[in-house]
């Protein structure tokens, strides 16, 4: 049992509206690998060659099999107890928000109902040209990626470096963390921007801001709460108290 501060609690249990962000470290605890650090992927990969329209344009072909490799990954996850406890603490608040910057779509899968994905959803797919949404089925062994009915190629449905984050999800998200009285930062490295503004947005109008983390951030100094440690172990010790 985690041993919270009164003041957390008591937040805790008064709060109406809640925003939760979710960043790579939570998924991290399912085996996803994260882009960052000594053992993220951007230390093995140039994100410029993989992860850019440029580079789409360059070599679809090796964009698009570096994609159908993640994909092939997340395929073979599971959402771990931190997903499913959001997905629980949804169920206790008058307003709930989960704004995530991650592209898996755990969230989903643990049954996470209001999800913001502000960078976007790698389990789906769109056109280059004309950004109509490509639902036929892929196969993950496909090499290259396959056509649009306009002629353009199909793309991930994900934000690359140099793009804007969708608009209306990003402005959801703002509404969201400007009305809340209480602000989760979950797994997220606080430095990719702008998603990583949100709590600072939810602190200047009066949210309580907890960061939940295995190690500080540049967020943890304006946090009123950091816990220390995996989301997986510490967001379900919340929800038990949410029951009582």
């Amino acid at each position: 049992m985690i041993d919270f501060s009164p003041e957390f609690l008591n937040v805790l249990k008064s709060a109406k509206r809640v925003a939760v962000l979710t960043g790579a470290g939570i998924s991290a605890e399912s085996g996803v690998a994260t882009f960052r650090g000594k053992e993220g992927l951007w230390a093995k990969f140039r994100p410029e060659e993989l992860a850019s329209a440029d580079a789409f344009m360059l070599n679809s072909a090796l964009v698009w099999e570096w994609y159908q490799y993640r994909r092939d990954i997340i395929d073979k996850v599971q959402p771990n107890p931190g997903h499913f406890a959001l997905a629980d603490m949804e169920k206790h608040f008058k307003s709930f928000a989960l704004i995530t910057q991650n592209v898996d779509g755990l969230h989903r899968r643990a049954g996470s109902q209001n999800i913001l994905e502000l960078h976007g959803n790698i389990t789906r797919n769109k056109c280059f040209n004309c950004g109509k949404p490509f639902i036929d089925e892929i196969n993950l062994d496909q090499k290259k990626p396959p056509c649009c009915n306009c002629g353009g190629k199909i793309r991930p449905d994900v934000v690359w470096f140099g793009e804007t984050l969708p608009q209306s999800e990003f402005e959801m998200a703002n509404e969201a963390s400007a009305t809340a009285d209480l602000f989760f930062a979950a797994g997220t490295s606080a430095i990719v921007y702008p998603a990583a503004g949100l709590p600072m947005i939810a602190k200047r109008h009066g949210a309580y801001l907890v960061e939940i983390n295995i190690e500080p951030t540049p967020l943890t100094d304006m946090a009123d709460s950091f816990m220390q440690g995996k989301s997986g172990e510490i967001l379900p010790e919340i929800v038990k108290w949410l029951r009582k």
